[in-house]
C-alpha cells in the first residue's frame, strides 16, 4: 500500500528549507535546486508541491506570518485582559522586530521576500492587503487627529527599525529606545488607564 504523505507537512518542510537558504545565503541562492538540496528531497518533489518560485516564496512568507502571529498572541496574552493601547502597540511591534536569533532569521526571509516582490508586483498582492489591515488596526489604537497617517508612519518606523537591526546598524536596545520615544510622542496627550479608571496625563 503506498505511503500516505501529509501534503501540508511536506510543503512546510520545503518552505523551512527555503527560509534557511534565504537567511544564510541570500535571496539569490533561492532556487528549486538549492531548496531541494537543503530539504533533502529531489528538485522534482519541490516542483510537485510548488509549481513556481513565486508559489514557494509566498508559502514561506505565510509560514513566517504564522510564527509571528503565535509570538504576538503569546506576548499579548501576558499583558492581561485590558492592556492600554500604548502597551499593546509596544508589545506587538517589539515582538515583530528582529531582536533575537530566531526572529532575525525570519526577518531576513521577510526582507528577502520584499526585495523579491519589488520587481514582481503580482507577488506582492497579499502584502498590500496585509499592510492595509495592519494600518487600520494600529489607527484604531492611536489618539491622534489623523490616526491613519500616524499608523502608516508607525508601521514604516517598525519596518525601518527591522532593516537596521538586520543590518547591524542598530542594537536591540537602540531600537527599543527609538520605538519607546516615538510611542511617547504619539500618546503624549492621550488619556491613560490606571487601575481601571481613565485619567488624563498631567500637563
Amino acid at each position: 500500500m503506498p505511503k500516505k504523505v501529509d501534503r501540508q507537512k511536506r510543503r512546510t518542510q520545503i518552505a523551512d528549507a527555503l527560509m534557511r537558504v534565504a537567511a544564510e545565503q541570500g535571496l539569490e541562492a533561492v532556487s528549486l535546486r538549492h531548496v531541494a538540496a537543503e530539504a533533502g528531497v529531489s528538485a522534482g518533489m519541490v516542483q510537485h508541491y510548488f509549481r513556481t518560485k513565486d508559489e514557494m516564496m509566498t508559502f514561506a512568507l505565510d509560514v513566517v506570518r504564522e510564527r509571528n502571529q503565535i509570538r504576538v498572541t503569546d506576548a499579548v496574552t501576558h499583558l492581561g485582559t485590558a492592556p492600554s493601547p500604548r502597551d499593546l502597540l509596544q508589545t506587538i511591534i517589539g515582538t515583530l522586530l528582529p531582536l533575537d536569533e530566531v526572529t532575525r532569521a525570519d526577518g531576513r526571509v521577510a526582507l528577502a521576500f520584499l526585495a523579491y516582490t519589488a520587481v514582481r508586483p503580482p507577488a506582492s498582492a497579499a502584502l498590500r492587503e496585509e499592510t492595509d489591515q495592519m494600518v487600520g488596526f494600529i489607527a484604531g489604537l492611536l489618539p491622534c487627529p489623523d490616526p491613519e497617517n500616524a499608523a502608516a508612519g508607525l508601521l514604516a518606523l517598525m519596518e525601518g527599525l527591522g532593516v537596521y537591526l538586520l543590518g547591524g546598524q542598530y542594537t536591540p536596545e537602540q531600537a527599543r529606545g527609538i520605538l519607546d520615544s516615538h510611542l511617547d510622542r504619539l500618546f503624549a496627550s492621550a488619556p491613560e488607564h490606571t487601575g481601571g479608571i481613565v485619567t488624563a496625563r498631567p500637563a
